[in-house]
């Protein structure tokens, strides 16, 4: 019964997120009918005004949402994910381990996808504030170029692929069903806040930008051109961290898998070996980002 009422949940928020996002910033503004529109249908004419606004009403709310979770994303995420593991229980998916390999491993391929477009992202600008000024939205000038130039959000379409990655991780369907939607739906409210932000930062150029880049589906066209300026041993040590982050998440959700399905006494060799690739692998990146950091120019 709860998760039937924490999927439903996690559906509806992302219904509403998605239904704000799909009016533009500049169709908020008040719209005058034409008079004979009114007088000959009235009854359509109401209905859109009714929904107009509710719409209106929703987004202000979520976009407020958005902003919250901007300033507090560092420890909510990760809160979140701890809480859904320490109450749920992974299964094997098709009662397969071999399945189970498997989306380990395209859980894995799909993080590493989310981990390069945040890569492409750091590395082609140099001005990019990813954390705001004193955890609110913030900035000098807009971004436009780089890989900012095929997509308007690459950090955060970045992120909801490392999500996806780890949901694909645990084999459990309380994460698909409601760890993914919520993820999916807070992502979009920040989004929504972040672009009610720059609206009001930078006005039309803002919206035309809105107009040539999608929000997150990046565009091919010219892309080869983008990667030719991105500075890879700047965005390699900038993401060091990231990369630690859902790295060690990706160990720990191994680790609990076989710890729950066989006990730490039946997979005591697999769990010791998970810890020990942790480390190493942790180690190292800590090491050549470090290096990295003290060997590149400012």
């Amino acid at each position: 019964m709860l998760l039937l009422f924490l999927t439903g949940f996690a559906v509806l928020s992302v219904l509403c997120t998605v239904w704000c996002l799909s009016a533009k910033p500049s169709t908020f503004v008040t719209r005058q009918q034409p008079q004979d529109s009114v007088t000959a249908r009235p009854m359509p004419v109401v209905v859109y005004s009714v929904l107009l606004h509710w719409r209106g009403v929703l987004r202000a709310q979520v976009v407020h949402v958005g902003q919250w979770l901007f300033r507090y994303r560092d420890w909510v995420f990760p809160l979140a994910l701890v809480v859904t593991a320490a109450v749920t229980e992974p299964v094997f998916p098709l009662r397969s381990e071999r399945v189970d390999h498997w989306l380990d491993g395209i859980g894995l391929m799909v993080a590493l996808l989310g981990q390069g477009c945040r890569l492409l992202a750091v590395g082609s600008v140099h001005n990019i504030r990813r954390g705001g000024r004193n955890k609110h939205f913030a900035a000098a000038e807009l971004i436009q170029d780089g890989f900012f130039a095929h997509t308007r959000n690459p950090l955060y379409l970045g992120n909801l692929l490392i999500a996806a990655g780890l949901v694909l991780i645990t084999d459990s369907p309380a994460w698909f069903l409601v760890v993914l939607p919520l993820t999916v739906g807070m992502y979009c409210a920040i989004v929504l806040a972040e672009e009610a932000f720059l609206t009001a930062r930078f006005g039309q150029t803002y919206l035309d930008y809105c107009q040539r880049v999608r929000r997150f589906l990046p565009t091919v066209t010219g892309l080869r051109d983008s990667l030719l300026v991105i500075d890879w041993r700047r965005a390699l040590w900038k993401e060091v961290r990231i990369f630690c982050a859902w790295g060690s998440f990706v160990v720990a959700l191994l680790i609990w898998k076989q710890w729950e399905m066989f006990g730490f006494a039946a997979r005591r060799g697999e769990i010791v070996a998970l810890a020990l690739a942790w480390v190493i692998t942790m180690g190292i990146a800590s090491g050549g980002g470090w290096w990295l950091k003290n060997t590149t120019q400012p």
